[in-house]
């Protein structure tokens, strides 16, 4: 078995063959699932984990609301920006119920091999169910774990991606430098989140859907207080240059953001340098 942080069991997933032992990974069938070091949450953190393990069974749901259906799209754009060699290894931040990963796996030759990881238990049960369902089972693993403090050896991965995670990091900056020490030198990091648009009056429609519609819309499918969270996270994120200034300060160089879909979303790339 391997070692993890030392912590408390977070999870068991039901059903399962599983050999607990506190500090290391846990091995559930074709998938790793690490054991997230409790300790290390703030309250803030722990917050942000059960929200989304009460939404998890609709966070898809979520997801197509937030960008009215239009984040396949998005996605399929950032994984684009990777750079994976055959052999090669990616790590998915924050990876919810799969659909980065899966889109990694669907559009890199059958030699790479994809980690999922993500702080809330509820997301990767679900995450494991869509994996369980795909024909690229055998090249992801899933891992327990926060963005601000991976369990990886450093620079091990040739691409790192996080999709609608990074506002969701408590401490923001570190786990920018977590992301930029796990890759190897001249390896990407491709960050997609929901931005402000740039024009007044688009922001003024895109305001008042975040705030008005989405919440009351939200709250007929789920936890309405999650509803309201996540647009409030997604306004108050900061913008395009501060968040590239971000980056820089953790590590990263040859900073690029592309602006989609009138700059409701935006990806964000750099490059460990060598």
């Amino acid at each position: 078995m391997q070692k993890c942080p030392a912590g408390d069991l977070s999870f068991v997933l039901k059903g399962d063959p599983i050999r607990r032992h506190q500090g290391f990974r846990v091995f559930i069938h074709l998938h790793i699932i690490g054991e997230l070091p409790v300790g290390k949450l703030t309250e803030k953190g722990r917050n942000i984990r059960d929200m989304f393990d009460a939404i998890a069974p609709r966070y898809d749901l979520l997801n197509r609301l937030l960008s009215l259906g239009i984040d396949r799209r998005w996605r399929s754009f950032a994984v684009g920006r990777l750079q994976i060699p055959p052999g090669g290894k990616v790590l998915d931040v924050a990876s919810g119920t799969g659909d980065v990963a899966l889109e990694i796996a669907a559009r890199t030759p059958d030699s790479v091999r994809i980690t999922g990881e993500d702080f809330t238990p509820g997301m990767l049960i679900r995450c494991r169910e869509k994996i369980r369902r795909s024909p690229f089972a055998h090249r992801i693993e899933l891992v327990n774990a926060p963005c601000e403090a991976m369990p990886h050896p450093s620079g091990i991965f040739n691409g790192v991606t996080i999709a609608f995670g990074i506002r969701n990091v408590v401490d923001r900056p570190a786990g920018l430098r977590e992301m930029n020490r796990v890759l190897k030198p001249g390896g990407r990091a491709v960050i997609l989140e929901f931005s402000n648009p740039r024009s007044r009056f688009f922001r003024f429609l895109y305001h008042v859907y975040f705030r008005r519609v989405l919440p009351m819309i939200g709250g007929l499918f789920s936890r309405r207080s999650a509803y309201q969270y996540l647009p409030d996270s997604v306004l108050e994120f900061p913008d395009r240059e501060t968040f590239k200034a971000m980056m820089a300060d953790a590590g990263f160089t040859e900073l690029e953001h592309h602006d989609l879909t009138f700059g409701i979303a935006t990806v964000f790339v750099g490059v460990r340098p060598a």
